[in-house]
């Protein structure tokens, strides 16, 4: 399908984005907070393998970023239902001094999709919060801060081993340190085992060899996630069994670090419509209430996070959910009364963003190790611009050869989807480079997983093509397929530069080699019941030149996203370069506006 509309200049923006859309303003999407109760899941979006500790009365969360940058998102909460994102302890990933130069480059120029950050624990000891990190190729890494909203430490590799995940250190009364984990069936060889090894004061290293302590091959296979605690004298591993998408949870005991443990189930799905609940951080509250915060897994949707009840029976094991057959196993719950904690307000972490501020919102990563040549936000008030409302210059960057499609650029700025069913509209302007030959530059809005479609812009010599692609088995290198285009007459500039002196040794550009298309673009997604308790996630895609009347270009809601290596999909901008060139032309995002 194809035809020629002509793309005034336009400062319009959509009604309802110029009241609503401000810089990290909270999400509008999804509300978990229901005045006395809560539903779960309390954060409906992709923060997999959750861990939470408690300083005072403020509670942080980390979960696993893999191979997305800024990773190690750090959130808050008062009450355990509304969280905020503050702030990131990874903003690069540095090689550990071990491995050989060109590994080590490959995270500065190619994504690494489903490597990086498994499973971390987050603590607070003597003034300090540390998170541990198993990455599966490297070994364990440590980071810490005396504030969480703030810089972190670079990395401290604790032990290089390949095939060492899910770590958690234990601080112990007499002074001893402890660092429990498990290990990676796809790098060691061996899986459904855990590991205790013991640790230096200062967690910065481990001072003897790792241990395994527990072997779950024929009760609990594929027991992993370890989180290490001391109640009461005894020693408590939490991890989940099972796998991923079915498992349940598991708790192990001891009078020793070293063990031996006794095991038992505290928590399945049963009749809940929750599968695979599992992995997680226990919460004691100020209060002395007890409660369990993990994931399920949602397939494109990601791996959400739920809150559940949790108390000590009295034979010292703990129960997490609603124990309705006095089995000791409970089961989640949908519903429930809200902890007895103050709450700070009523948000979700943000989505939405107007760029007003001098740096991204936090909820924004990139598909791989970020560059300070790829973006520039303006926060400054523009006179094109209502409101006064800032914008985000994404510049084009250069592709590489070996790159298949769009999964291959580390550029991608991406986040979260943060609901079953929500809607993204946004308002571009695609200025490319004239100095470049036709079809080098495109840029536009993706959703991405191990398939996408995309919205792509294409400079060419007659004009701006607008092109709705869709590309399955993305990350195995497959070809993008054109379902439609539409070829969009763009405004010519005769002089982009604003410099009068210029004009002096620079000749003009000739017109309509100087482009400048302001568009609106809107995605919208919907889930779709299938077989099991977790939905398809359809999405849609149509675009606009006023931001009221649409073009639908993908026939209605026929895409169905598939997630990511081990992530969920997730939907953002890219603009890239394929002919090597000194310098880029670039996109300009007014806004990005997230609601239902």
């Amino acid at each position: 399908m194809n035809h020629t509309v002509r793309i005034a200049c336009s400062s319009i923006l959509l009604a309802t984005a110029v009241s609503s859309v401000q810089a990290q303003i909270p999400s509008e999407s999804w509300n978990p907070d229901k005045g006395t109760h809560y539903i779960n899941p309390v954060i409906n979006a992709d923060y997999s393998d959750p861990d939470v500790c408690r300083v005072g009365d403020d509670f942080y969360m980390t979960s696993s970023s893999f191979a997305c940058f800024p990773g190690l998102q750090i959130l808050h909460s008062t009450d355990l239902v509304n969280w905020k994102i503050i702030g990131a302890a990874l903003t690069d990933y540095p090689g550990p001094n071990w491995m050989d130069g060109a590994e080590n480059d490959l995270w500065q120029t190619t994504p690494q999709h489903g490597n990086g950050v498994w499973a971390p624990a987050i603590r607070f000891h003597n003034g300090e919060f540390y998170i541990y990190c198993g990455d599966p190729d490297r070994g364990i890494f440590m980071v810490k801060t005396s504030d969480p909203k703030g810089k972190w430490s670079d990395p401290v590799w604790v032990v290089k081993a390949k095939g060492y995940i899910d770590p958690c250190p234990l601080w112990d009364e007499d002074g001893k340190a402890y660092l429990s984990h498990g290990c990676a069936g796809s790098r060691a060889g061996l899986k459904s085992v855990l590991f205790v090894a013991p640790m230096s004061e200062d967690g910065c290293r481990l001072t003897g060899p790792s241990r395994i302590v527990y072997d779950g091959h024929e009760t609990q296979p594929t027991i992993e996630g370890t989180k290490f605690y001391k109640r009461e004298g005894k020693y408590y591993i939490f991890s989940p069994a099972g796998g991923v998408p079915t498992g349940w949870q598991v708790v192990l005991r001891s009078e020793s670090p070293w063990g031996p443990y006794e095991e038992k189930v505290v928590m399945a799905q049963g009749n809940s419509p929750v599968n695979g609940p599992h992995q997680g951080a226990w919460i004691e509250t100020g209060k002395g209430e007890h409660w369990f915060m993990h994931f399920q897994d949602k397939d494109a949707y990601g791996r959400v996070v739920h809150l559940q009840p949790m108390s000590w029976n009295e034979d010292g094991w703990p129960v997490i959910g609603m124990d309705s057959d006095a089995d000791g196993v409970g089961e989640p719950v949908m519903k429930y009364r809200k902890p007895d904690l103050k709450s700070s307000g009523t948000f979700q972490p943000a989505t939405s963003d107007s760029f007003t501020e001098r740096e991204l919102g936090l909820q924004w990563q990139w598909n791989g190790v970020l560059s300070p040549y790829w973006y520039y936000v303006d926060s400054a008030a523009k006179e094109d611009m209502t409101n006064g409302l800032g914008a985000l210059r994404l510049y084009s960057v250069q592709q590489s050869e070996e790159w298949k499609n769009l999964s291959d650029s580390p550029n991608l700025l991406l986040q979260k989807t943060p609901a079953d069913e929500f809607t993204v509209k946004a308002k571009l302007k695609f200025i490319p480079n004239p100095q470049l030959k036709e079809k080098s530059e495109s840029c536009g809005f993706v959703l991405m997983g191990q398939d996408y479609a995309a919205i792509r812009l294409t400079y060419t010599k007659d004009g701006v093509v607008l092109q709705y692609v869709v590309c399955e088995n993305a990350l195995k290198g497959s070809a993008e397929k054109v379902m439609a285009e539409h070829r969009l007459e763009s405004k010519a500039l005769e002089t982009p530069y604003s410099n009068k002196y210029m004009s002096k040794t620079v000749p003009p550009v000739k017109p309509l080699d100087y482009m400048e298309t302001d568009i609106f673009i809107r995605m919208q997604v919907r889930p779709r019941e299938r077989k099991g308790n977790v939905p398809d996630m359809t999405a849609s895609f149509s675009y606009s030149l006023d931001g009221r009347k649409w073009t639908d270009l993908s026939d209605g809601f026929s895409f169905i996203a598939k997630p990511g290596k081990w992530i969920g999909a997730k939907f953002g901008l890219f603009c890239n370069r394929h002919t090597p060139k000194n310098d880029s032309g670039w996109m300009q995002v007014d806004w990005v506006h997230v609601g239902d």
